[in-house]
């Protein structure tokens, strides 16, 4: 029998492979092994503090393979030259081919020799730049960085430019990141194109244009050398302050790039002896035109896309825009030219009105001219400093730093409103406006009265020039578009349309003679006048016209009746008026944009034009994200041709004017250009309508008209409303302006007779009574006792007159005695 087994007795359970537990334990007691554990754990307790301290927000480095800088907004003219830049930084982006090599070799010379070994972070560079820190701590001098290329794009395009250990280790982190996302190529071509290098460049092509005028693949070695020495500090290296130091430091680029193998010693020697030769200022690629044009447009981008990055990714000064824009550089110039010399014309004689501005003198006076609002206007006149006075003459300054001299002679005329010399009231620190002549200066006058202008195109709208005021630079206030203005009798010719859409016809008879009507208990009885003050009883409408007569208007819109011609004015843009009798002769503001978009839909037959300074926007990558004109044009971009009708787009706008109606009102207004207030136009030497217009005071005078093509609109008057003489009328100061405009921005296009639409009876008429003329032809003078006029259909005189009881009228142009029928045919080539 077995003995049982005793209860003390403990029994262990192993699976077979249980046995490393006992390894792990005796490794354990190891020092070495244990040493190693804690350095592991230190080690992984040391990364989750690095990354929860400093790379846990840190931006993704894959964020600058879509990185888009901040890119300027570029204007073009009608011909798709470029004219004008939105920018605050001087910017422009090249792929890294487009860098030459030597180029890139040096700004590795100068930065980062060796950018293409590294894995973002210079260990030896690091190294230097702590011992540097650790000697400077609590010295107040800032340490050198010791940063490679990688972290200057890293600290530049993603950190910021905070000076701490934590930013440098934020950077290295990020420096190794973008490696590991962007090629070498790739990390350049960012740097050179974003990094700041003086004088408002931002990227190596803009420093090139600023200081040495050049694209980068014109610069020469010595150029290359000195634009590298710049990233670090480049208002230590400006060439008109520091051009010693700039030189030495640029020597040491060379030689590094020497020392790499870049250059032979034959090319550093020849570079380091070569000056810097950087420019002053650079000159403008462009034709830097219309100040007021381009402040609308920049206006219009504002409002459709903001202005900085944080309103959206088209905004002006960082969407990098391609903004083609309807103004032509030529019909600008004619607009600006004729406006300013029309303000000088009519101010010459009133005498100078005093200094533009006054500045202290002493250090910073050329920086203080220079920032003074002061728009001389014409490109040979100056603003000046008198910097001293002495006897018969006075030393001036100019923002460039240069000086000359302004004699008493030469500055005498009278002081407004006071007399007396000019140079006698002239004191240090004045700034005026002089005119080189010869090897001395003459003192000019900035006009007080000012003005605007408008050209626009009557086929689409689009606004071909615009100028509102003398200069830009002196008043932003854009007269064409903001200035409120009674247009006067410029007015007129849209009563006249009420009128003929009412029933009138261009020979209406209408009366000449007095006008009263009762307005209240209060205010009585209202009497209008014509200009002169004087009558001339029954006339036919066209006379009226084109002699500007008022009481003819206020006849013509009584019997219309005031809510009709309102309801033309709105119709046609020009304004929301009360239905009172004094709105028809002008006593209604608006602008001369209004107005002359008004004239352009007459010249386009009534139909509706919408005045635009932009034709198309462009994106950055060069995609239209705005089009003025989006009528669809089925068939245009088929690829070949069906030999049917060649395809065109809609007209534009609908018909706010009866065709007809418009037609009639520009063939009475052609009037005003042959016989009318606007004669001074007639030597132009093509089919020309427009309409002369002064205002009440008179404080403001207008003329706005043109060919079948293009119209313009122009007013004079001070800003504050006052009266500008009694001399003053729009065919006298006014219609001159136009003319000096049209013969320069006309002379190359082509004549073009307004075109009648469907419907319209051409009937010969005697000019004086309006009646049907049977037995005669109009002549070619322009007060010929028979001419042409437009009738809508049944609508022509039912009364006649012969030619033989128009040749006993005394004072009168005859037509020609012996001109039959056939001969007038044969000569015009038609049959009428």
């Amino acid at each position: 029998m077995e003995d049982a087994p005793p209860d003390n007795v403990h029994m262990k359970l192993t699976r077979a492979g249980d046995g490393i537990g006992p390894k792990l334990h005796a490794l354990w007691q190891r020092r070495i092994v244990r040493l190693a554990s804690f350095a592991a754990g230190g080690l992984l307790l040391l990364w989750l503090a690095i990354w929860l301290i400093f790379a846990r927000d840190l931006p993704d480095a894959d964020q600058l393979l879509a990185y888009e800088p901040a890119l300027p907004t570029n204007v073009r003219d009608v011909n798709g030259m470029p004219v004008h830049s939105f920018a605050r930084e001087r910017r422009v982006e090249l792929a890294y081919d487009e860098y030459p090599q030597m180029l890139i070799h040096a700004f590795l010379a100068a930065e980062d020799k060796t950018f293409f070994s590294h894995s973002g972070v210079d260990l030896t560079g690091l190294a230097g730049a702590v011992v540097d820190y650790a000697s400077k701590v609590g010295s107040g001098e800032r340490a050198k960085g010791g940063s490679t290329i990688t972290q200057q794009v890293a600290k530049n395009l993603l950190l910021g430019d905070e000076y701490s250990p934590t930013r440098k280790i934020k950077e290295m982190i990020l420096a190794y990141r973008i490696e590991q996302a962007l090629t070498k190529q790739q990390i350049l071509e960012l740097y050179l194109n974003q990094i700041f290098l003086g004088r408002n460049a931002y990227g190596v092509q803009s420093a090139a244009r600023a200081y040495f005028d050049k694209d980068v693949d014109q610069l020469t070695l010595p150029e290359m050398a000195y634009l590298a020495i710049l990233p670090k500090a480049p208002a230590n290296y400006n060439p008109d302050r520091f051009a010693t130091r700039a030189l030495e430091r640029r020597g040491y680029v060379l030689d590094q790039m020497k020392a790499n193998g870049w250059i032979s010693e034959a090319q550093r020697a020849a570079a380091t002896a070569t000056p810097l030769g950087t420019v002053h200022r650079a000159a403008t690629a462009r034709r830097d035109i219309g100040g007021y044009f381009m402040e609308e447009v920049r206006r219009e981008l504002i409002e459709r896309y903001g202005e900085t990055a944080q309103q959206g990714p088209h905004s002006v000064y960082s969407g990098g825009l391609w903004v083609r824009s309807s103004i032509d550089p030529n019909v600008q110039q004619a607009a600006e030219t004729a406006l300013r010399d029309g303000l000088v014309r009519y101010d010459r004689g009133k005498g100078w009105s005093g200094p533009a501005a006054k500045i202290a003198l002493g250090d910073g006076w050329r920086s203080r001219l220079a920032a003074a609002p002061i728009g001389t206007g014409y490109d040979d006149w100056r603003a000046a400093v008198i910097l001293s006075k002495s006897g018969g003459s006075a030393e001036i300054g100019f923002a460039d730093g240069s000086t000359g001299t302004l004699y008493a002679g030469a500055a005498t005329m009278p002081k407004r409103g006071v007399g007396g010399r000019a140079f006698d009231f002239m004191a240090p620190g004045d700034v005026i406006v002089v005119k080189r002549e010869g090897a001395a200066y003459t003192l000019r006058n900035i006009p007080a009265v000012s003005g605007g202008f408008v050209a626009e195109e009557t086929h689409s709208g689009r606004v071909l020039a615009m100028q509102g005021g003398f200069d830009v630079r002196g008043s932003s206030f854009n007269r064409a578009t903001q200035a409120m203005r009674q247009p006067g009798s410029s007015f007129k010719p849209f009563v006249y349309a009420a009128a003929l859409d009412a029933g009138m016809t261009p020979a209406s008879i209408i009366v000449d003679g007095p006008f009263c009507v009762y307005q209240s208990a209060r205010l009585g009885q209202k009497c209008f006048r014509n200009f002169s003050g004087a009558n001339a009883g029954p006339q036919t409408m066209r006379w009226g016209v084109e002699q500007s007569r008022n009481l003819m208007t206020v006849r013509a819109a009584s019997q219309t009746g005031m809510d009709k011609v309102v309801k033309t004015a709105a119709a046609m843009g020009i304004g929301n008026y009360p239905t009172v009798l004094a709105i028809s002769l002008g006593a209604g503001d608006t602008t001369v944009l209004k107005l002359t978009n008004a004239y352009a839909m007459l010249a386009n037959n009534g139909r509706e034009l919408k005045p635009t300074l932009i034709d198309y926007i462009q994106d950055r990558h060069g995609k239209t994200i705005w089009r003025a004109d989006t009528r669809p044009c089925e068939g245009c971009n088929a690829k070949d041709y069906n030999g049917g009708p060649m395809p065109r787009p809609k007209p534009r706008g609908k018909q706010v004017m009866d065709a007809m109606t418009a037609y009639q009102t520009v063939h009475i207004l052609e009037g005003v250009v042959q016989r009318g207030t606007a004669t001074i136009l007639r030597d132009l030497g093509r089919p020309m309508f427009g309409k002369t217009g002064t205002s009440t005071g008179p404080t403001n005078v207008w003329f706005v008209g043109g060919s079948a093509d293009m119209v313009a609109g122009v007013y004079l008057g001070y800003d504050q409303p006052r009266s500008l003489g009694g001399y003053a009328q729009g065919g006298t100061v006014a219609a001159p302006i136009f003319k000096q405009f049209a013969v320069q921005a006309m002379k190359d296009m082509p004549v073009v007779p307004f075109r009648a639409p469907p419907g319209i009876r051409m009937v010969r008429i005697d000019r004086k009574t309006g009646r049907k003329v049977f037995g005669g032809w109009p002549g070619s003078e322009p007060k010929a006792a028979i001419i042409w006029e437009a009738f809508k259909p049944e609508s022509e005189p039912r009364r006649t007159i012969r030619r033989e009881e128009i040749a006993k009228r005394p004072d009168e142009t005859r037509p020609a005695a012996k001109s039959s029928d056939s001969d007038f045919l044969q000569r015009e080539g038609g049959i009428y």
